[in-house]
């Protein structure tokens, strides 16, 4: 993406500066930021008179003119110092960083939709600070601020190099962040399920939270963030440069390397210092550049960097002031004060990134498709598939044994008989469900994965990332929040019908043309993004009592499952499976491109909708049985186009294999390594996956 117009000759860069029509320019980017100050200060005072005490703006007004001290019983200057001050301050400092911030990130890697957010910088950090609340270290501000520092560099890092640097493909930079985001929002869930008491506190922190014990944190940062912004605005005219591209930057004597380097370090510390003050608040550095950058469209100087970062701070500030303001009017103080701000900014956030996605031409693919993969012979694919089949029964066997009482094969052999001890029986009632389930949903879980990742060519897609999962997650935890005593069978339609339309939602937002693949993708993973949102506004609104239970059923978990829980999945996998199996051919050809279907009689769109139907009632009906896990679609049909070769009739069943070995196997180690205390399976599948992700990504980069 090309921001400074560098395709333009020199006279006419020259021109927007120096030229006749350079007054009106530089008058009228000054005119925004005053317009950007105003409507600041506008927010600010409306912010200072919302609250929960009764105090209104005219008794504060009061207050600092000396006339008054109090209110009733209510000490005006204590609400307004310990309270509406703090709040305030920490939603200007945290959208003003986050905006510079993304700002950095979407310059230096030319790509409209990098952002702290989708580049991991925000997971990184948070899970950073979730370790040493979890190890119980007490640590000063400044030093949860290097911490903080530290893991959004890293998970920054990963992202940049695992998707080639500057200039990869949007499709991939995307899927490598959300990716990184994902494992590492897994392992943070962990420990916060694990250690509950060390981590009291932070799940809501962890949505992004303006509530502060005092002014303190915020003071402490408006400097580091100001200086920051300063250090960069310096750095404007090499970022203008640089935006050209690397070899004209070179060409003029820009140090690339050291700019980036620099501008990425500049980016990581305002976002850990964000996520110190207020934590995780999604997506601000998405979208107050972009929205400064439409501006910007109209106003050619706001274009420079000098003018672009000052800009954006400005409108993140805007945007997070207004979240809070918006939130808090429409629902009271006190209704509000339960919903971080960062739900409001993730809605707001994926609204933007849909629409962003919507007017770019497709992509392409991340990586090279699985047409690619070396064709293996059928002897040989039989044999993978005999091993892989033995290799679920283990799995199965082990998951039966082993858990907070480990048993022996001789039990297995008494339970079955019917004379085993009533000990023994009920653990194998409670586990026999628990296996089935799991198998049954992995299994499903990778025919939904192969079924994208051939829909949309992309080894990288899953309906995880896609979204799909979150839409089905969403309508299962709405149902038992909204309407706890409703039938196992309400749950059911709900998510499955949850996760349907969320796929129906991707399509009608993706036709444009043509269902592009790579459009999908990224339409997709905004989606996913906004349904997290939601779905963390309703567990946030549910009985504080039910929401461990809750947040560790959509972390992925078999935890009192039965056999009716299954029946859903295996009457899906009978019909769907056949299905697919029957139409390997047309898969085939799918995978390759849509030109080839077309001359041999497919109708891609057609194919491709069918395809991603089956996927996305796979996918809604596997989480009912387990909940919400993700990278089983990923790693499961990779693995078997690798074993197998790129043809559907031997990577398919293969797949199915290994999706329910990984999901049994993730289970089983979830009820073991801690008990009698359980780790959901969706969690310990994440963090299998995750390497796997990431060598994939390695292994392909460019």
């Amino acid at each position: 993406m090309n921001t400074t117009g560098g395709s333009r000759s020199g006279v006419e860069r020259r021109s927007e500066w120096g030229g006749p029509g350079s007054g009106r320019v530089a008058v009228g980017s000054c005119v925004t930021l005053a317009v950007l100050v105003t409507v600041l200060v506008v927010l600010a005072i409306w912010h200072l008179g919302q609250g929960t005490s009764g105090i209104e703006l005219a008794d504060i007004a009061r207050y600092l003119r000396g006339e008054t001290e109090s209110v009733g019983d209510v000490s005006v200057g204590d609400v307004f110092r310990g309270s509406r001050l703090p709040r305030l301050l920490a939603g200007i400092a945290v959208g003003s960083a986050l905006g510079v911030a993304g700002t950095l990130l979407q310059s230096i890697s030319r790509n409209p939709l990098a952002s702290p957010d989708t580049l991991a910088v925000t997971a990184g950090s948070y899970f950073a600070v979730g370790i040493t609340a979890a190890v119980g270290v007490s640590i000063p501000i400044w030093a949860s601020a290097g911490v903080a520092f530290s893991g959004g560099l890293l998970a920054a890092g990963l992202v940049l190099v695992l998707s080639g640097g500057a200039g990869a493909p949007t499709t991939r930079l995307i899927l490598a962040g959300s990716a990184v985001a994902m494992a590492l929002q897994s392992a943070t869930s962990t420990l916060l399920l694990v250690f509950q008491t060390q981590t009291t506190g932070l799940y809501a922190w962890g949505s992004g939270s303006l509530s502060q014990l005092n002014v303190d944190a915020a003071l402490r940062a408006l400097p580091v963030i100001g200086g920051v912004a300063v250090a960069v605005i310096l750095l404007g005219r090499r970022l203008d440069v640089l935006a050209m591209g690397d070899d004209a930057a070179s060409t003029v004597g820009v140090p690339v390397r050291r700019t980036r380097a620099l501008a990425v370090l500049a980016a990581v510390l305002l976002t850990s210092t964000a996520v110190t003050v207020a934590g995780p608040i999604a997506f601000v550095g998405l979208c107050a550049p972009i929205m400064v950058r439409l501006m910007a469209s109209r106003l050619k100087g706001l274009q420079r960097h000098i003018l672009l970062l000052p800009a954006s701070g400005l409108m993140g500030a805007v945007i997070v002031v207004l979240a809070d303001v918006v939130i808090r009017t429409a629902l009271g103080a006190q209704s509000a004060a339960s919903i971080p701000t960062g739900v409001t900014t993730a809605l707001l956030g994926a609204v933007v990134m849909v629409a962003l996605a919507r007017t770019m031409r497709d992509p392409g693919p991340a990586l090279p498709t699985q047409a690619r993969v070396r064709r293996r012979g059928a002897r040989r694919c039989i044999l993978v598939l005999s091993v892989a089949t033995a290799l679920m029964l283990m799995a199965a066997m082990v998951g039966l044994l082993a858990g907070s009482v480990m048993l022996k094969v001789g039990d297995l052999v008494q339970w079955a008989q019917g004379s085993a001890p009533q000990l023994i029986d009920f653990v194998f009632r409670d586990r026999a469900p628990r296996v089935v389930a799991s198998i049954a949903a992995g299994m499903a879980l990778a025919l939904a994965g192969s079924s994208v990742q051939t829909s949309v060519r992309n080894p990288l897609a899953e309906p995880g990332l896609l979204g799909i999962t979150a839409g089905a997650g969403f309508g299962a935890a709405l149902v038992t929040v909204a309407f706890p005593d409703s039938g196992h069978s309400t749950m059911v339609v709900v998510a499955v019908a949850a996760g349907l339309a969320t796929y129906a939602l991707i399509t009608l937002l993706a036709l444009r043309g043509g269902l592009a693949p790579g459009r999908m993708v990224l339409i997709g993973i905004g989606l996913g993004y906004g349904l997290t949102a939601l779905t963390t506004l309703v567990l946030l609104q549910a009985d504080p009592w039910n929401t461990p239970r809750i947040m560790t059923w959509l972390s992925g978990t078999t935890y009192g499952r039965s056999f009716g829980d299954v029946i859903p999945v295996l009457a899906a996998l009978g019909i769907v499976a056949p299905l697919l199996l029957s139409a390997h051919r047309e898969l085939d050809l799918l995978a390759v491109d849509d030109d080839l279907p077309r001359i041999l009689g497919v109708r891609p769109t057609l194919a491709r909708a069918g395809l991603l139907t089956a996927a996305s009632t796979l996918a809604a009906v596997s989480v009912v049985a387990v909940g919400v896990i993700g990278f089983v679609g990923l790693v499961a049909p990779h693995c078997a186009r690798a074993l197998t070769g790129g043809r559907h009739i031997h990577a398919l069943p293969v797949a199915m294999m290994l999706g329910g070995t990984l999901v049994c196997v993730g289970d089983s180690i979830g009820r073991t390594v801690i008990a009698p205390a359980q780790v959901p399976a969706g969690l310990v599948v994440a963090m299998i996956g995750a390497p796997y992700f990431v060598w994939l990504m390695w292994r392909s980069r460019v």
